[in-house]
């Protein structure tokens, strides 16, 4: 049986507080470990790339977020607006390149009416569940996060493997325990893992198009001095088109899981 490496990351708030972050969405990438060394060397040919035509370090992390909003270090390189653009367009072409699936669950906490609901630890059950579906008991995946939240993860990944209660198409719920998951969850600092870079890199656009099109709300004001809603669209849309987001994972457009449900 083939082993899948899975890498999740997270933008925004996993507390239940909306002023910090009104939505909390984990992104999971995964791909046959047969793959794994073709990938990583498309992403380290990109990452040379960029090095030669714009001076970034290939020792530098791209942290999406702050790269969009023109924080340290990025704003020490001085690149113009028309750079920058450049370099997302080469890192989502990248991203479509490469032999993986994503799945992005999106916790929106303003449609959250319960106390003592756990974000992130829904947010993860959800991300699993949807990785064993697509394995069709034909392969078990290992999974790697960011440094941080560890422990729940942990647990929550622990608990689902002993009961994972699924609702019947009859009534009720069945117990569907996760069966192919191996290990525990392991942790990896991002700075490290160009995987997690681009976890982080998937899951700050879906943020930003769950704002601007589900929420019909603008973007941040320094994230929209340099792109627009129809950016992050062509974004979503590249990765959609190349078969990197896993469109099975639910009904909504681009596979996007959003809970709580209405």
């Amino acid at each position: 049986m083939e082993t899948q490496i899975v890498y999740c990351d997270e933008t925004g708030d996993d507390g239940l507080n909306t002023n910090s972050s009104e939505a909390f969405i984990l992104t999971s990438i995964y791909m046959p470990s047969s793959s794994w060394q073709d990938n990583y060397n498309t992403v380290k040919a990109l990452r040379a790339e960029l090095r030669k035509e714009y001076g970034f370090h290939t020792s530098q992390e791209m942290h999406t977020k702050h790269f969009l909003t023109d924080k340290n270090p990025y704003r020490a390189y001085q690149w113009t607006k028309e750079q920058k653009i450049e370099i997302l367009k080469k890192y989502t072409l990248m991203i479509a390149s490469l032999q993986l699936s994503a799945i992005n669950v999106i916790i929106d906490k303003t449609k959250i009416n319960i106390n003592d609901y756990h974000v992130l630890e829904n947010a993860l059950t959800y991300n699993i569940q949807r990785i064993e579906n697509d394995s069709h008991g034909d392969w078990n995946f290992l999974l790697i996060t960011d440094k941080g939240r560890i422990a729940p993860m942990r647990k929550t990944a622990r608990a689902i493997r002993a009961y994972n209660p699924i609702q019947s198409q009859f009534g009720g719920y069945i117990n569907k325990p996760i069966k192919n998951m191996i290990e525990d969850v392991l942790e990896k600092d991002s700075k490290e893992s160009h995987f997690i870079q681009i976890c982080d890199f998937i899951s700050y656009f879906v943020h930003l198009y769950y704002l601007t099109r589900y929420k019909k709300k603008e973007l941040p004001n320094r994230v929209g001095n340099l792109i627009d809603k129809d950016f992050v669209g062509r974004v979503m849309a590249t990765l959609s088109f190349n078969g990197i987001l896993n469109e099975k994972a639910s009904h909504e457009k681009y596979g996007l899981v959003i809970y709580p449900k209405k």
